[in-house]
């Protein structure tokens, strides 16, 4: 998955930047070694509700919701009252998210997500070309994350959600959804290097 999603990058001409790639800021409420919990602000997304296995899923619908960013969208100019198309700056995290199970393993069905840059809403977002592709609105969220790196597959990122569950439960606080898996790092990143996060809402207390 990581190599084709390499391929199309290189295809639409784009060679991110880590250092350079807006993240959606967060509060820190709580750190633990590799886990912490978050609350983040409302953001904008866009996404794609693919099927398949989690790497065919993610490779499709990080195709699919790249090529609206990279120029497959419309909007219209100050100067011209013909549609334009418009380049959007690449973030982090791609986020993929269960739709069909409560798990991370054995997904047959997943909505792959680009938060979009912190200068648009909404509203000043181009509309996208693709009808698969869909722009929308989330609130502020509480979440839990547990970070890791390397290599993935269905079984370790499993692993990993059922790992932060138990230190959820150890706190005293709920897990709210399912878990999402957020990846940060383009796909020739050494896997040492890579920044993975396993994340659930929570429900806030206050």
């Amino acid at each position: 998955m990581w190599r084709s999603l390499g391929l199309v990058l290189l295809t639409l001409g784009v060679v991110p930047v880590a250092s350079a790639i807006e993240e959606p800021p967060f509060k820190s409420l709580l750190k633990e070694g590799d886990y912490e919990v978050r609350q983040y602000a409302q953001t904008v997304v866009a996404e794609v509700v693919v099927g398949g296995d989690l790497e065919t899923a993610s490779s499709r619908g990080f195709s699919l919701v790249a090529g609206y960013i990279f120029g497959g969208n419309r909007t219209v100019s100050a100067v011209s009252a013909e549609p334009v198309s418009e380049r959007i700056a690449m973030t982090a995290p791609v986020v993929a998210v269960p739709e069909d199970r409560q798990s991370l393993e054995g997904a047959n069905r997943w909505r792959v997500q680009f938060v979009m840059p912190s200068k648009y809403t909404l509203a000043t977002l181009p509309r996208p070309n693709n009808p698969a592709v869909a722009l929308r609105e989330l609130p502020g969220q509480r979440t839990a994350v547990l970070r890791f790196s390397g290599f993935m597959n269905e079984v370790k990122v499993e692993g990993k959600a059922q790992e932060l569950l138990m230190w959820l439960k150890a706190r005293g606080m709920r897990a709210v959804g399912p878990p999402r898996l957020l990846r940060y790092d383009p796909p020739w990143t050494l896997p040492f290097m890579r920044r993975h996060e396993v994340v659930f809402d929570v429900e806030a207390k206050d």
